[in-house]
């Protein structure tokens, strides 16, 4: 008896010592997410919770992997190759409606770009100054691009002629530019307009028609889940943004230190260049006027509703988009977690 007090007196006293932790334990959900793009400037914004450990204390294990465009990521976390991925509304609007019997089609949970990144872009010697310009003209952009696949939007919207457009890979298309191959480019602005940089090109001499300052006011990138995931481990999802929301209070408070997060995953990034592209982002798409007026993280029904009928005219769908399979708000953290941005 006396044997026996004793080691259940010594293992008492080894739990408290070192609490419970076989009991209090916490099982870690790992969780694959792919970037829409490169690691660049943007991709501070999911690398920044990684490297502060903010998914860790949320009893997650992320891994960030780099993209090639959002057609490639909303395929990847459909076919369940990752849980989560960062991807153009879009082009999750148009895997879905191409998509019809698709037994796994991603959702989106979290607005983060709450209007579309994409832009024309041409040289000020060109003559254009306006969308009206363009009607007659040669744009150039690779098949893929967010921008080129949209066009038909901004051109109805403005009534543009019509143009002839020149398809390349990624690198080419501000080099082309500024050889005077093509007139105008579109691209995404915090990229094309940087790069044109990188090519000698003076901000002050490139044009910039930002869609949504041309009537077109389709949404950005946004978090999206794979359905099965979404399912089995709606918890998980819940703590991702929350977690998310919190590295975005740190990036926007300062972009230059969320910078080396990147720098860290690739050395070769250039550290000045990037903290650029991040705060182009940041001042465009994502602490915008009407993420502002909209709440970061949400969405309007009524002007996803009307981007779901453009994106089905525009890209031709072999079904209409229908807006409330492509979203969901049921999983963003409370108003008071989502208040991030500032006036």
């Amino acid at each position: 008896m006396q044997k026996r007090s004793f080691l259940a007196s010594l293992l008492a006293t080894a739990l408290t010592a070192f609490g419970t932790a076989p009991a209090l334990a916490q099982p870690v959900t790992p969780v694959k997410f792919q970037l829409d793009w490169r690691f660049e400037g943007p991709a501070a914004l999911f690398l920044v919770p990684v490297a502060k450990g903010y998914f860790k204390q949320a009893g997650l294990d992320v891994t960030v992997d780099a993209g090639n465009g959002s057609g490639g990521t909303v395929t990847r976390v459909a076919s369940g190759s990752y849980d989560m991925g960062f991807a153009d509304m879009a082009s999750l609007m148009e895997f879905h409606a191409n998509n019809p019997d698709a037994p796994n089609k991603p959702v989106a949970v979290m607005m983060v770009y709450n209007n579309t990144p994409a832009s024309v872009m041409a040289l000020k010697k060109s003559g254009i100054t306006k969308p009206a310009d363009l009607a007659g003209k040669k744009l150039g952009a690779p098949v893929f691009d967010a921008g080129r696949r949209a066009y038909p939007i901004f051109s109805a919207a403005n009534k543009i002629g019509p143009v002839t457009w020149t398809a390349m890979d990624p690198p080419l298309r501000e080099t082309m530019l500024v050889r005077g191959d093509i007139d105008a480019i579109t691209g995404f602005t915090f990229t094309s307009l940087l790069n044109l940089e990188a090519r000698g090109v003076k901000a002050a001499d490139v044009v910039v028609l930002q869609y949504p300052d041309f009537g077109v006011k389709l949404y950005g990138n946004a978090i999206i889940v794979n359905p099965k995931f979404l399912k089995e481990k709606p918890e998980a999802v819940k703590a991702f943004l929350k977690a998310f929301a919190l590295g975005m209070k740190d990036v926007l408070a300062n972009p230059a230190a969320s910078i080396e997060t990147v720098k860290a995953r690739d050395g070769i990034v250039n550290s000045e260049l990037e903290t650029r592209r991040l705060k182009l982002a940041i001042d465009t798409v994502i602490n915008s006027a009407d993420a502002r007026s909209e709440g970061f993280g949400q969405v309007v029904p009524g002007r996803l509703s009307l981007m779901a009928s453009q994106v089905s005219d525009a890209f031709a769908t072999k079904t209409r988009v229908n807006p409330e399979t492509v979203w969901s708000s049921a999983y963003l953290p409370a108003a008071a977690d989502l208040a991030i941005l500032k006036k």
